[in-house]
């Protein structure tokens, strides 16, 4: 039976049980005042009653057989009734699952387009309704953000596939070719794609929440990441100061590590040359921990900085040295963020530069 004959049915029942029982109630109470049998009194002893027909009160039986016809009547009614009205209420009351299941099916059938918009009052069926258009945003949002991503990620892939093949080409047509020169380029062209395909990796594993959960002070791995990049620093010529209090959260050791590191190679990297500053911090507030990040360097509009979060996207010009990375820093840091429950702020410093602030949920105290 489907979910609309059920309620009817439920309804329909409901009604006849109510009926049944007021029925019951109004005979179990006239009954209560009428004799068992009947009875003839004679017009004689029928006070201020002259000729006619003796006085007769019936008695339970009779009442019964005049009261059992109507009963029956009502009760048909009452069947009839609820069944219809039950039929009507319940179509008027599963219409909006209706909609909810046509939306389904679209979104199913990879229509991720369509939205329900359920009219009406705020009840149960509107609060799902909302939901799952809600839902739909997310995954048309996301299933876009895909369909980026995999576009971009195949076009930087093939970049250095297509780089190693125009060179064997070339070194195989060169008689005079340079050996030692050759493997030395493709070893740098291989190097690049192995950190391309690394960071793929990691960003799918942030997105995907594959992670164990522990305590980790941000504040720790921001020395660590530090001490790390300090032959980067200086080859740069930029300075790295740490400063803060301890920032404890719950999270993945690796990934926490790899947002930090992602944050200060970026601030290194895309800074002035020879007397550049990078400055990170890191601070406890209420039910929150905050890391911020921030370097000198070329100014950046707003609108470039709200875009540097997506993959491959990149503040300032291409970096052409073995440090550059391969456009997934910050996409990396944001994923990261977001699979901690957090939020990442991209800020452009009036002076030029950029300041980073990654909050995420502080970690509850430690028991005992």
């Amino acid at each position: 039976m489907s979910v609309r004959l059920k309620l009817t049915l439920s309804y329909a029942g409901f009604l006849m049980i109510a009926g049944a029982l007021l029925l019951a109630v109004v005979l179990l109470f006239l009954l209560r005042y009428v004799p068992a049998d009947a009875v003839s009194i004679p017009r004689e002893l029928v006070p201020g009653r002259i000729g006619g027909p003796n006085l007769f009160i019936p008695g339970r039986s009779d009442l019964w057989r005049a009261f059992a016809p109507r009963a029956a009547e009502a009760a048909v009614v009452l069947l009839v009734f609820g069944l219809v009205g039950g039929w009507l209420l319940a179509g008027r009351m599963l219409a909006p699952l209706t909609r909810i299941t046509e939306a389904t099916r679209l979104a199913a059938a990879g229509s991720l387009s369509h939205r329900i918009q359920l009219p009406g009052p705020d009840d149960e069926l509107h609060e799902l309704a909302d939901a799952f258009d809600t839902m739909l945003a997310r995954l048309e949002a996301h299933d876009a953000e895909q369909r980026r991503f995999a576009a971009n990620a195949s076009h930087e892939l093939r970049t250095p596939l297509a780089i190693t093949r125009t060179m064997l080409d070339v070194a195989r047509k060169d008689p005079d070719r340079d050996t030692d020169r050759l493997l030395e380029r493709l070893q740098t062209v291989n190097a690049r794609a192995i950190d391309l395909t690394e960071a793929l990796l990691v960003l799918s594993r942030a997105n995907q929440r594959s992670f164990t959960r522990e305590r980790v002070d941000l504040s720790v791995l921001a020395e660590e990441a530090a001490e790390t990049l300090l032959p980067l620093a200086e080859k740069q010529g930029v300075t790295v100061t740490t400063t803060g209090d301890a920032a404890v959260t719950v999270g993945s050791h690796a990934l926490l590590l790899q947002l930090v590191t992602n944050l200060l190679h970026n601030a290194i990297v895309h800074n002035v040359p020879g007397q550049g500053t990078v400055q990170v911090g890191t601070a406890a507030r209420t039910g929150w921990v905050v890391l911020t990040v921030e370097n000198t360097g070329p100014r950046l509009a707003p609108e470039l900085v709200s875009t540097l979060t997506e993959p491959f996207q990149r503040g300032t010009e291409r970096v052409h040295d073995d440090q550059a990375g391969v456009g997934l820093g910050l996409a990396i840091v944001d994923s990261i963020t977001r699979a901690h429950d957090g939020t990442v702020t991209l800020t452009p410093r009036a002076e030029g530069g950029l300041r980073v602030r990654v909050r995420l949920p502080a970690a509850p105290p430690p028991v005992g």
